[in-house]
């Protein structure tokens, strides 16, 4: 579930910035090199209700949580959003936040910013979620006032603008494409693991006004993303497989420093591109991969490698983000495997019906003799280094008996991006080593990985 997000350049503040969250960390507190932290991560469906938001135009944006940051600003006063598409599968991690710690449950998702927790509203008119926290329990909670750098109408790495509420406080809203809003405080806060081992304080969301019963852990390259503010080198996750036993459910593995088992990984390096080139369709701020092409069962596709790439404008960025459950291609990438699985197993194409407006590659036959008609799945990155889809896992259980691909057209998101969603990676130790700018990826069998 990204947040919805946009990188406007805004030097002014730059300097006040810098020297904010210079100000939060002490040499003690940062997370060096060599800790490791472990933490179970379990693959949660999640289904919130579709809703139908009439919003300001300064308040919609016209993308959703699968990795796009984009805002939209219609010329009419408001505007009636609907998306009949609902939030599946999430990577669900449990922190220690606050000092005594107080267990939250987070969304992992390498594809927004700002983390955000779920506080407790004690005027609110129904009763807040049991998991939600209380800041009054926390000696280390502080709030974000009106006054401060961060509080100002057009602040870089904020796409809606942060106002003053009537408390004199930091108030912010993010709105997603689902018609869920998250909106409260900016607060800053410490992520305890120990007594002797804690981040620095962190600015979080301290939402008070969602439809969510759980936060967001927000793991891009942005400098107010959990991984950059708490300083840490490196972080890695293991995404269990969905066919588990009746009421049983999946769990992997969350690290964050050192994972023991990264002496099998294989590395590719994340593409960088210079922060004075501006690019409309282009996240700065995601972890763009070198992606080369796709197989499916012995066949390469012919997909020509541009068409991975970010053009000039941005379109074709290929970025993986936990926070999307399918893989989202460019439509150029798209009808090519279409037209691959059409000549495998055409006849038993489900007609006329499109899974949540953005994939219509869905069967009602069984799904494991589809799987084997289609063949195994490959991603292929840069220095040989490749993603594997066995046949046995390339069908997406959708409900109802139908199953698809698990592959959606992007263009249908309002994005022109290529997106690794994590159906794609279950199965997969996928580490991002923040110091040497480079993602890594290794199999393992992930509910044997989990602590």
């Amino acid at each position: 579930m990204a947040l919805l997000f946009y990188h406007l350049p805004f030097l002014p503040f730059l300097f006040l910035f810098l020297h904010f969250i210079a100000s939060l960390s002490s040499p003690t507190q940062n997370l060096n090199d060599t800790l490791s932290f472990s933490f179970p991560l379990t693959s949660l469906r999640i289904s919130p209700d579709v809703k139908v938001q009439t919003l300001s135009s300064s308040l919609v944006a016209g993308a959703s949580k699968h990795g796009t940051r984009r805002l939209a600003r219609p010329n009419s006063g408001s505007y009636n959003y609907k998306t009949t598409f609902k939030y599946s599968m999430a990577l669900i991690v449990a922190l220690p936040i606050g000092t005594p710690p107080q267990t939250q449950q987070m969304v992992l998702d390498t594809g927004s910013q700002l983390s955000w927790i779920q506080c407790h509203r004690k005027l609110a008119k129904k009763p807040p979620p049991t998991a939600s926290f209380d800041p009054s329990l926390s000696s280390s909670f502080s709030v974000v006032p009106c006054n401060h750098p961060l509080c100002k109408p057009r602040i870089p790495d904020f796409t809606l603008p942060t106002s003053c509420d009537q408390n004199r406080l930091c108030h912010y809203s993010y709105f997603y494409a689902d018609g869920t809003l998250a909106e409260g405080n900016l607060v800053r806060e410490k992520i305890t693991f120990s007594r002797s081992q804690s981040t620095p304080p962190l600015i979080l969301g301290c939402a008070t006004d969602s439809s969510e019963d759980k936060g967001i852990l927000g793991m891009n390259l942005g400098r107010f993303s959990f991984a950059s503010q708490s300083k840490i080198s490196k972080f890695s996750y293991c995404v269990p497989t969905r066919r588990t036993k009746p009421g049983v459910s999946p769990t992997g593995s969350f690290y964050l420093g050192q994972n023991p088992n990264s002496h099998g990984f294989q590395y590719i390096n994340l593409l960088a591109f210079p922060q004075s080139r501006t690019m409309p369709n282009m996240d700065p701020l995601a972890y763009t991969l070198p992606m080369l092409g796709i197989k499916m069962g012995a066949k390469k596709l012919a997909i020509p490698m541009h068409v991975f790439r970010p053009d000039a404008g941005g379109s074709g960025q290929t970025m993986i983000d936990s926070g999307s459950e399918f893989t989202y291609l460019v439509d150029e990438a798209y009808n090519k495997v279409r037209e691959e699985v059409v000549r495998l197993v055409g006849p038993r194409v489900k007609k006329g019906y499109v899974y949540g407006g953005v994939a219509d590659m869905c069967f009602d036959g069984n799904p494991v003799q589809i799987g084997r008609l289609i063949g195994d799945m490959v991603l292929e990155f840069e220095k040989g280094v490749e993603i594997r889809v066995p046949k046995d896992r390339v069908l997406a259980d959708v409900g109802g008996g139908v199953h698809c691909l698990g592959i959606g057209r992007s263009n249908m998101l309002g994005i022109a991006s290529n997106i690794i969603g994590n159906f794609h990676q279950q199965n997969l130790w996928v580490e991002f080593d923040l110091g040497n700018r480079r993602v890594g990826f290794g199999k393992a069998d992930c509910s044997r990985a989990a602590v």
